[in-house]
């Protein structure tokens, strides 16, 4: 199976995090699988998802709504869900599968924006799913992988509008994932969300991981959910100097320090035809898909 070959499971529950071995043939493992989805329509890359899910192991639902834009027209289109455990509270993990035109019509690659978190998300199911089977856990976890987020955030909001939001416990949103060791999250998540917040900080600490508050962080499908004041958290990556160049774009104010007119590299690849696979680490990916795995289980620990 595709992602289940790739595992180094922990050998004891109790142990919170995972293995940080050398995993150079695994990450390339991960960058083949992101490359199934460059350059493909939205309806293709959902099918390269709903076929790795499967190969996975896994058994993926397909929820159908109507979308689209007053540019679009109507459009069809259609979360993947994938649901693990049993219980009476959710943690949800979330991430968008579709991409963006470019303006000369042809699709973005999409490999950072979005199809690494993707991949990312597929790897922490793995690893969420094996413990899970160790050791049965009070929550359900439940991975969404949303289409029509470039469109709007719609598919996030379809999903959240057919779900019985009195069950989320928590939301981890992943966006702009595919290189570098700094997590970035945004802090303007409400407040309902601080519980959530500070669990993020703790595991930082705890694991040495170079981690970067952002009090005011671009929007993704986290937004859906802190304006229906459901806790919620979004984490992208990319290299530290990246990282901080984005933090002085979004928080400098007017002086940031910044050269005039400067753009962040992240901002120059995503949405463009340079969002490619020269970008993609993947065993960056593997790394952080096990911060957020770990993270999905103490949120599940500690509340």
């Amino acid at each position: 199976m595709l992602f289940r070959s790739l595992i180094i499971a922990a050998t004891v529950f109790a142990s919170p995090a995972f293995a940080q071995d050398d995993l150079s043939p695994e990450g390339q493992a991960i960058e083949t699988a992101i490359q199934a989805y460059a350059s493909k329509t939205n309806d293709e890359r959902r099918d390269v998802l709903v076929q790795q899910l499967r190969a996975a192991g896994y058994q993926p639902e397909l929820q159908g709504f109507e979308g689209g834009t007053p540019r679009t027209g109507p459009l069809p289109g259609a979360n993947v869900v994938v649901t693990v455990g049993e219980g009476e509270k959710d943690i949800v993990l979330t991430g968008h599968f579709d991409a963006v035109p470019l303006s000369d019509g042809v699709m973005s690659q999409g490999v950072i924006d979005n199809a690494g978190s993707i991949t990312l998300m597929i790897e922490a199911l793995d690893l969420i799913s094996d413990r899970v089977a160790q050791t049965p856990s009070p929550y359900r976890y439940v991975f969404v992988f949303t289409d029509q987020e470039e469109l709007g955030l719609i598919g996030a909001r379809k999903w959240l509008e057919g779900h019985d939001r009195s069950r989320i416990h928590a939301v981890i949103n992943l966006d702009v994932n595919g290189y570098g060791e700094t997590l970035m999250y945004g802090e303007n998540v409400g407040e309902q969300s601080a519980f959530v917040l500070a669990a993020m900080r703790m595991q930082c600490a705890e694991r040495a991981v170079d981690c970067m508050a952002f009090p005011v962080y671009p929007p993704s499908d986290d937004r859906v959910f802190s304006a229906a004041g459901v806790p919620v958290i979004s984490i992208g990556s990319q290299d530290a100097v990246g990282a901080h160049q984005m933090w002085l774009a979004f928080n400098g104010g007017e002086t940031t320090g910044l050269a005039e007119g400067f753009v962040p590299p992240v901002f120059q690849r995503i949405h463009s035809a340079g969002d490619d696979m020269q970008w993609i680490d993947g065993d960056d990916i593997l790394r952080n898909a096990r911060f957020i795995a770990d993270l999905a289980l103490r949120l599940s620990r500690d509340n």
